[in-house]
C-alpha cells in the first residue's frame, strides 16, 4: 500500500506532462487564421521528449535490448588509449552530439517552412521520438555488442555478402551526395558576401593555430588554447565588418558561387590529408563551443521574447508548387526535414567512434536516444527562427532567381502575388542592417535562418549589433557544416581505403601517404563534382540536390534499420521487431515515393528526366537564354546522373530490405542463415566511479 502511495506523485506528474503536451500539440495543430506564439512549440516539444525518453526509451532499454551494466564494453576490452578508451558518459555525450549535430537540423526545417510551420513541426517531434532516436539508440547498442563494428561491416556479418556489399556501396555513394549538399549550403551563404567569406575563412587558420598551440607550443594547455580560439573567433566576426567596409580589402573576399565551390573543394582535400591534430581536432573543439553556446543563446532569446510565428500553419505550396523546391507535402516534407527527425548519417557515428568510447553499456540509452532528442530540439528552434520572419522576406531570401526573376522588382512582384507581400525597399533595408549588399535569392536556408537568429539575438542582446549577429550566425552555421564536411570526407576516405585494400594491400593502409592522397582525391572529386554543378544550376542547386540529399540520407537510415531488425529477430526478439520495423516501413514508403517522383514526375522542377528532356529540347531549338546555353549540357548530364543515383539508391535499399526479409524467413522457418556476430559476454572489471557513473 505504501508503495502505491509513493507512486502517486510520479503518476500525477507524468499525467500532467502528458496533458500539457497534448494541449500544446493540439493548439499547434488546430490553430488557424491567427498567429501562434512560439512557446506553444517549445512546451509541446519538451513534454513529448520527456515522455519519449522516460517511457519509450526505457521500454526499449529494458525489454527490447536488455542493457547489461555488468558486461564489458569494447572500450574496456580493447582499450588502446587511442581509438578504444573508456570515457566518462558526459564527455561521450558531448562528442556524440557534436558529431551528429551537423547542418541538417538547422537547414532542413528552414527549407520545409515553405509548407508552413505545422507539417515540419509535427514530423520533427513524432519522427524523432519514434524513429530517429530509436535508430541511433539501437545502432549504438548493436555496435557495442559487436566490438564497435561499423554499419557496413555489421550488414555484411548479419545479412551476408550480398547485403553487406550493397550496404557498403550505398554508404559510399550516399556520403558523396551528403557532403556535396553541405558544401553548397556554405557556398550560397558566402557568395558575394565579403564579410561572411572573410569570417569563415579566418576559422581555418584559427583552428590550425590552436592545433599547433596544443601539439607543439603548449601541450596540454587546453584552457589557454580555448581562450585564444574563442577570442579570435569573435575578432574574426568583428574584423569581417571592417573588411567589408574597406573598398580595397573587400574585393579580396568577394567571389561568386563557382569560385567559392573550388575553394571549398581544395579545403576538403587539405582537411582530408592533414594530420588530425592540426585542423580537425581543434575545429571540432571550437565547433562544440559554438554549437552549445549559440543554441543556448537562441533558446534564451525565444523564451524571453516568445515571438509570434508569422508563417501560416499551411501554405498553398503543399500542392507541390513551392518556389524553394518542387514537390508535394507528401513525401517531400519528410525527406526535407531529414536530420531533424531521423538521419542515416547518425548511424555512421553510432557505429563508428562512439561505441569505442562507452564504458558502461547502460549509457547507450542516454547517449543514443538522448543526443538525437537534443538534435531534434535544435530543429524545433530552427523552425521557430525561420517562421518568425515575415513570409515575404522568407521567400525573397530563399527563392532562386530562376523562379522569381533576377531583378528585385520582378522578385517582389512574384512573391507578393502569392499573398506574401514584400517590397524592394524593405529587402534593401534588411540587407543593409545585416551588412549585406543583397539578400535576394540566397538559397540554401542558411541566410534566412541567420536573419531569423540575428533578429532574435538583437532584440535580447543588442539591436545596434544586428549585422554582427547576422554574420556570427553565418559563421556558426558554417562551422557546423565544415566540421561535418571535413569529418565526413575523412570517414569516406577510410571507407574507400578499406575497399581498395581488397585489390591492393598497399592502398588499404591508412598510414600510406600515396594511398591517402589517391583516396582523398577520389572522395573529394566525387562530392566536388556535385557541388560545382549545384553552383551553376539556375534554380540554385538546392532545388535538385537537397531532395536527393534527403532521399539518400533517409535510405541510409533504412539500411541501418534493416540491420537492426535482422539482429532483433536473431536475438529471439521477434515480438519486439516492430520497434525498428515500423520506422523502417515508413522510410521505405517515403523514400521510394520520393525517388519515384524525382525520376518520373512530369513537373520540370521535380522530375530529373522531365527536366533533362525539356532542357535538351530548348537547347536544340535555340530557345534557351544566351547565359544558359554554355551550362546546359552540364545540367542535362547532371539530371541524368542524379536520376541514375536515385535509381541506384532505391535499388540498394530494396535489395537490403529483400535480404532482411530473406534472413528473417530463414530464421523463422529453421533454414540456414548467417549466425549472429554478437561477441561473448565478458564481465566488466571497471570499478572507478568516474567511469561507471
Amino acid at each position: 500500500m505504501s508503495g502505491n502511495k509513493q507512486q502517486l506523485p510520479s503518476i500525477f506528474f507524468w499525467a500532467c506532462v502528458a496533458l500539457t503536451g497534448a494541449f500544446s500539440l493540439g493548439g499547434i495543430a488546430l490553430q488557424r487564421g491567427e498567429s501562434i506564439n512560439s512557446m506553444w512549440l517549445i512546451v509541446a516539444a519538451i513534454c513529448i521528449y520527456a515522455l519519449g525518453y522516460r517511457f519509450y526509451s526505457a521500454f526499449i532499454a529494458t525489454k527490447v535490448l536488455v542493457l547489461d551494466a555488468s558486461r564489458a564494453t569494447p572500450a574496456e576490452r580493447f582499450d588502446d588509449g587511442r581509438d578504444f578508451m573508456p570515457t566518462h558518459k558526459w564527455v561521450v555525450f558531448g562528442h556524440h552530439f557534436a558529431a551528429i549535430a551537423g547542418p541538417g537540423p538547422l537547414i532542413g526545417p528552414t527549407l520545409a517552412a515553405q509548407f508552413g510551420y505545422l507539417p515540419g513541426t509535427l514530423w520533427i517531434l513524432i519522427g524523432a521520438v519514434l524513429g530517429g532516436c530509436v535508430q541511433d539508440f539501437v545502432t549504438l547498442f548493436f555496435s557495442i555488442r559487436r566490438d564497435g563494428r561499423s554499419l557496413g561491416q555489421m550488414a555484411k556479418d548479419e545479412l551476408g555478402a550480398i547485403g553487406g556489399t550493397a550496404a557498403m556501396l550505398g554508404v559510399m555513394m550516399i556520403m558523396a551526395i551528403l557532403i556535396a549538399v553541405l558544401g553548397l549550403v556554405v557556398v550560397n551563404a558566402m557568395k558575394h558576401s565579403p564579410w561572411a567569406t572573410s569570417t569563415v575563412a579566418a576559422t581555418i587558420p584559427i583552428a590550425m593555430l590552436m592545433g599547433l598551440y596544443l601539439h607543439q607550443l603548449r601541450p596540454g594547455r587546453v584552457a589557454e588554447a580555448t581562450l585564444i580560439g574563442v577570442s579570435l573567433l569573435i575578432f574574426a566576426v568583428l574584423g569581417g565588418g571592417w573588411i567589408d567596409n574597406n573598398q580595397t580589402l573587400r574585393g579580396w573576399f568577394d567571389y561568386d558561387a563557382p569560385q567559392l565551390a573550388l575553394m571549398v573543394i581544395l579545403y576538403g582535400f587539405a582537411a582530408a590529408v592533414m594530420p588530425v591534430w592540426l585542423l580537425l581536432a581543434p575545429r571540432d573543439y571550437l565547433s562544440t563551443f559554438m554549437k552549445l553556446g549559440t543554441i543556448s543563446a537562441l533558446a534564451i532569446a525565444i523564451v524571453v521574447l516568445r515571438p509570434e510565428l508569422k508563417m501560416p500553419a499551411l501554405t498553398q505550396f503543399i500542392d507541390g508548387s513551392g518556389p524553394i523546391f518542387g514537390g508535394k507535402l507528401f513525401p517531400f516534407v519528410f525527406i526535407t526535414i531529414a536530420c531533424g527527425a531521423i538521419s542515416g548519417f547518425h548511424a555512421l557515428i553510432s557505429s563508428g567512434t562512439t561505441p569505442k568510447l562507452l564504458a558502461n553499456e547502460q549509457d547507450a540509452r542516454f547517449i543514443g536516444y538522448g543526443a538525437m532528442m537534443m538534435e531534434s530540439f535544435v530543429a524545433i528552434m530552427a523552425m521557430i527562427a525561420a517562421t518568425v520572419l515575415e513570409p515575404g522576406v522568407y521567400f525573397a531570401i530563399n527563392s532562386p532567381a530562376g523562379v522569381v526573376g533576377k531583378e528585385a522588382v520582378d522578385a517582389v512582384a512574384k512573391i507578393s502575388s502569392w499573398g506574401f507581400p514584400v517590397g524592394v525597399e524593405q529587402m534593401q533595408h534588411l540587407a543593409q542592417t545585416m551588412g549585406e549588399s543583397t539578400l535576394f535569392a540566397r538559397t540554401g536556408g542558411a541566410p534566412s535562418l541567420a536573419v531569423g537568429m540575428a533578429s532574435l539575438f538583437a532584440q535580447v542582446f543588442g539591436e545596434h549589433l544586428l549585422a554582427a549577429w547576422y554574420h556570427f550566425a553565418i559563421m556558426f552555421e558554417a562551422l557546423f557544416i565544415l566540421t561535418t564536411l571535413d569529418a565526413g570526407t575523412r570517414v569516406a576516405r577510410f571507407m574507400l581505403q578499406d575497399m581498395l585494400g581488397n585489390f591492393n594491400i598497399g592502398l588499404g593502409k591508412t598510414s600510406s601517404y600515396p594511398s591517402i592522397l589517391l583516396s582523398s582525391g577520389l572522395v573529394v572529386g566525387a562530392w566536388g563534382y556535385f557541388l560545382y554543378m549545384g553552383t551553376i544550376d539556375p534554380l540554385g542547386g538546392i532545388n535538385s540536390l537537397w531532395p536527393l540529399f534527403g532521399i539518400a540520407n533517409q535510405m541510409l537510415a533504412a539500411i541501418a534499420l534493416c540491420v537492426a531488425t535482422t539482429i532483433l529477430v536473431k536475438s529471439d526478439k521477434l515480438k519486439y521487431a516492430w520497434v525498428t520495423a515500423l520506422p523502417l516501413s515508413w522510410l521505405i514508403i517515403v523514400t521510394s515515393t520520393a525517388a519515384w517522383e524525382k525520376l518520373f514526375a512530369t513537373d520540370l522542377r521535380v522530375g530529373f528526366l522531365a527536366h533533362a528532356a525539356d532542357l535538351s529540347a530548348k537547347l536544340a531549338s535555340g530557345s534557351l537564354p544566351a547565359e544558359q546555353v554554355k551550362n546546359a549540357p552540364h545540367l542535362i548530364f547532371n539530371d541524368y546522373l542524379n536520376a541514375a543515383l536515385t535509381s541506384l539508391f532505391m535499388l540498394i535499399t530494396w535489395l537490403l530490405l529483400a535480404d532482411t526479409l530473406r534472413v528473417i524467413y530463414c530464421i523463422i522457418s529453421g533454414k540456414n542463415y548467417p549466425q549472429s556476430s554478437e561477441s561473448a559476454h565478458i564481465p566488466s572489471r571497471l570499478i572507478e566511479e568516474w567511469v561507471r557513473d
